[in-house]
């Protein structure tokens, strides 16, 4: 089937993919917006493998704030070159990520960024709930390692479903960059403040030592 220019701009406009990628994509999906969408993620997600050992160096440290200042993140994003920092697409890319860090509070950048011990301690929770819930001996290692992946899509950047879209994960509109950029691009770290945060637990505990001092 001929496809139209329309066609082709409306995919551009979605997937943000160069205007002969999306052609391509559309006619071998025939026409059909959806699959086109999919083999340009695929496509991109090929690219960001080939790039992944390159090494990134340069970048940015992007920033966003929420809620009237109640929020906000600093997150660091390296890409190969400085030219690519700069681009618009690597800092849409840095904006993304940093606002969606501000939304969904992820605890670490990747799974290999866990602990050992959080994952020790968190596998040992999910034994003991499959034990009591009466599952028995043979499956419970399966079932532990099935909630632990639940967890690291829960609290791991990478792995959250992408605020914006929830159709693709962090990880995958990373890749979409790469594929479009043309270079390796890593989130290496972030921070996320909010207001109060921790302070009621501080307050509690200042509380038990003062008690403590006058029962002395």
């Amino acid at each position: 089937m001929a496809i139209t220019a329309q066609q082709v701009k409306a995919l551009r406009d979605k997937t943000g993919a160069g205007m002969m990628d999306c052609k391509k994509a559309l006619e071998e999906s025939g026409g059909d917006e959806e699959k086109a969408i999919l083999a340009l993620r695929k496509k991109g997600q090929a690219s960001a493998e080939k790039k992944a050992s390159r090494i990134a160096a340069e970048g940015m440290v992007g920033h966003y704030v929420h809620g009237g200042g109640k929020i906000g993140v600093l997150v660091e994003v390296n890409c190969e070159t400085d030219f690519a920092a700069k681009s618009d697409d690597f800092q849409g890319l840095v904006k993304d990520v940093a606002m969606h860090i501000c939304a969904q509070n992820p605890t670490y950048v990747r799974r290999e960024d866990v602990p050992s011990d959080v994952v020790e301690h968190e596998k040992g929770i999910y034994r003991e709930q499959a034990r009591s819930s009466g599952k028995p001996d043979n499956i419970v290692d399966r079932i532990a390692e099935g909630k632990l992946g639940a967890y690291f899509k829960m609290s791991c950047l990478y792995e959250q479903e992408f605020v914006r879209d929830t159709s693709m994960t962090v990880e995958d509109r990373i890749r979409e960059a790469v594929g479009k950029i043309g270079e390796n691009i890593r989130v290496r770290r972030f921070v996320r403040f909010q207001t109060g945060e921790g302070l009621e637990k501080r307050r509690a505990d200042l509380g038990g030592e003062v008690q403590e001092l006058l029962d002395a």
